[in-house]
């Protein structure tokens, strides 16, 4: 019986003797293997991106949003109607065991000016725990405390865009802004956060205490009366708990449910879940070049087998066991398939990097996306180069040395 050495390198000599056939052979599995990598990265880095932007909103996050008004028989959406107040979100943080923080929301957009520059964005009034919440530091300075909320105090936390846009390379801590013709002063910088999942600018953005927002920006008819809350549950296990009681706590105090609570965890599972569909779709795609690949090896193995029958009878007859001929034949089309594995996946990883780079795609390539891919590969020269190495070990010897 032949060593696996010897079968390895009879096989070499094979693929030299038909270097273009076999160049072109294995091309099948280079570019399936090659899909395979490239879709895997960019879908999980697709996953990678959407749990970054969801995380940064915030942790374990409930967003209560007020109802909705009725005019002239046409509904508004939610938040068109004043139902939360401040003692809402107190009741919230008093009552509900399973939540950690609440911040209360008063929002609006106004024009901002610092001497002769000017810019138009989002004004957040919330209170301290609002940082806590969206896990949002500050590159300089501070943030604002419980005794500015409590004294209503003029103070202004920026985000990155705000500062690129008024602040042409000078520090803004310290210096005084103007909200809506309203002095503020500027205590803090925030660390940059990006894109929302909604494509939306976090960094554009200007935080200043609730109290503050309240009495010298967007001032109502409705004392206390918040556009939002932000409530913090007290762990991943905890999201089901803070929703029932935050749900239960509100209504009480209403006696009608003109509130909507969400759930954002949800959300991450819906748009993971989208991405896992899309990157299932496209995988199925890549392994179908995989099929056609594998289909490619059995053609030419068959026709392999078919040129070498005299080959085959003649090693035969000189002692050459079923074995031999079936893993030679086998061997063949497992090299085929591994060598275009390996060119695959090199071209995967350059694919990959490059669609990142024109597209601006995030793309992640781990080793078990390598192996999978590899794996697939050898499976496919398993299984397509099985039935050629079979037909060729059932050859009749004598029939095989008759063979023209």
């Amino acid at each position: 019986m032949m060593g696996i050495y010897d079968l390895f390198w009879m096989s070499i000599r094979s693929f030299r003797a038909n270097k273009l056939r076999s160049f072109l052979t294995t091309l099948g599995i280079v570019i399936g293997v090659s899909a395979v990598i490239a879709m895997l990265s960019v879908g999980e880095g697709a996953s990678r991106k959407i749990q970054e932007q969801i995380a940064s909103i915030g942790s374990n996050l409930l967003i209560v949003l007020p109802g909705s008004t009725t005019a002239g028989g046409v509904r508004m959406g939610l938040g068109t109607q004043p139902t939360l107040s401040l003692t809402d979100a107190q009741a919230v943080v008093r009552e509900c065991p399973s939540v950690l923080r609440v911040a209360p929301i008063k929002a609006g957009v106004a024009q901002l000016v610092y001497g002769s520059m000017n810019w138009s964005t989002g004004v957040v009034g919330t209170t301290q725990d609002y940082f806590e919440i969206r896990d949002w530091k500050v590159v300089s300075g501070r943030v604002f405390g419980e005794e500015d909320v409590r004294s209503a105090s003029k103070v202004a936390v920026l985000g990155q865009t705000v500062v690129e846009n008024l602040f042409v390379g000078d520090d803004p801590v310290g210096k005084v802004i103007r909200i809506k013709g309203m002095p503020f002063m500027v205590i803090g910088v925030l660390e940059r956060k990006g894109q929302s999942p909604m494509g939306q600018d976090q960094d554009d953005t200007v935080i200043v205490p609730i109290s503050s927002a309240q009495r010298f920006l967007f001032g109502t008819a409705f004392p206390g009366q918040i556009d939002r809350m932000m409530v913090q549950a007290l762990g991943p296990n905890s999201i089901e708990d803070a929703e029932k009681e935050v749900k239960q706590t509100i209504l009480q105090r209403h006696r009608q449910e003109d509130f909507t609570v969400r759930n954002l965890s949800q959300f991450l599972q819906v748009q993971q879940e989208s991405a896992r569909v899309m990157s299932l779709l496209l995988l199925s795609v890549a392994c179908v070049s995989l099929l056609v690949g594998g289909i490619g090896i059995m053609n030419i193995m068959l026709v392999s087998v078919a040129e070498r029958t005299r080959e085959i009878g003649i090693r035969m007859a000189v002692g050459a066991r079923v074995w031999d001929i079936r893993g030679q034949f086998l061997l063949e089309a497992l090299i085929l398939s591994t060598l275009g594995g390996m060119v695959g996946i090199a071209v995967g990883v350059i694919a990959s990097y490059s669609i990142s780079r024109a597209f601006g795609w995030a793309v992640v390539i781990s080793p078990f996306h390598i192996l999978v891919a590899f794996s697939f590969s050898f499976l496919v020269g398993v299984i397509f180069g099985f039935y050629p190495a079979y037909k060729a070990s059932k050859l009749n010897p004598v029939d095989a040395l008759r063979y023209e």
